[in-house]
C-alpha cells in the first residue's frame, strides 16, 4: 500500500532522479531525455511551499510524486511520476487522489494536466476529460494531450 506524505527539504535531487527514471522507462532516446529533463526538475521552492507530495511503499521508500500549483481557480498537475518498479501497483491512483485533494485544499475548482502520451489512458481512467493537444513544455514542435479534471464534483476518483 502506498502512503502519502509531503516532500521534505533536501529531497529535490532524488525526486528529480525518480522523474527522469520514470520518463526514460517509456524508451525515449538520450536527446529527448536531455530536452525533457529541465521540465521535470523538482524544485526545493515547490517542496518548501507544500506543492510536492510523495508516495511511499510499506518500507518507507519513495515510489512516486506529484506537484500541484494553483493559479486562480485552476490548479495544474505539473509533475506526476511513478518509479518504474512501482508502475502497476496502484501507486499512481493514490498519488492522483492526493493531487486532487491538494488542489481542492488550495481552493482550485479544476485541475489541468499536460500529459505524456503514455499516461493519457491513465488520466482518462481517473476521470480527466481530454480538451485538446497542446504544445509540449519541453520539446519544440511536439504536442501533448491536455486534460482537465473537475474538482467541484466532490468525487475522488
Amino acid at each position: 500500500m502506498t502512503t502519502i506524505r509531503p516532500a521534505e527539504r533536501g529531497e529535490a535531487k532524488s525526486l528529480t532522479a525518480l522523474c527522469v527514471r520514470s520518463k526514460a522507462h517509456w524508451g525515449y532516446d538520450a536527446e529527448f531525455m536531455r530536452l525533457s529533463t529541465p521540465a521535470i526538475i523538482v524544485r526545493e521552492a515547490d517542496i518548501a511551499a507544500g506543492r510536492v507530495l510523495v508516495g511511499c511503499n510499506a518500507r518507507g521508500h519513495v515510489v512516486g510524486l506529484v506537484r500541484v500549483r494553483r493559479r486562480g481557480k485552476t490548479a495544474s498537475l505539473g509533475l506526476m511520476f511513478v518509479d518504474p518498479p512501482a508502475i502497476g501497483t496502484g501507486a499512481g491512483r493514490i498519488l492522483f487522489e492526493a493531487a486532487v485533494q491538494l488542489a481542492r485544499t488550495l481552493g482550485a475548482q479544476r485541475m489541468t494536466i499536460l500529459a505524456d502520451p503514455h499516461a493519457a489512458a491513465f488520466y482518462e481512467h481517473m476521470g480527466a476529460r481530454f480538451l485538446r493537444n497542446a504544445p509540449s513544455d519541453a520539446i519544440p514542435g511536439r504536442t501533448l494531450p491536455f486534460y482537465e479534471y473537475d474538482l467541484t464534483s466532490g468525487v475522488v476518483p
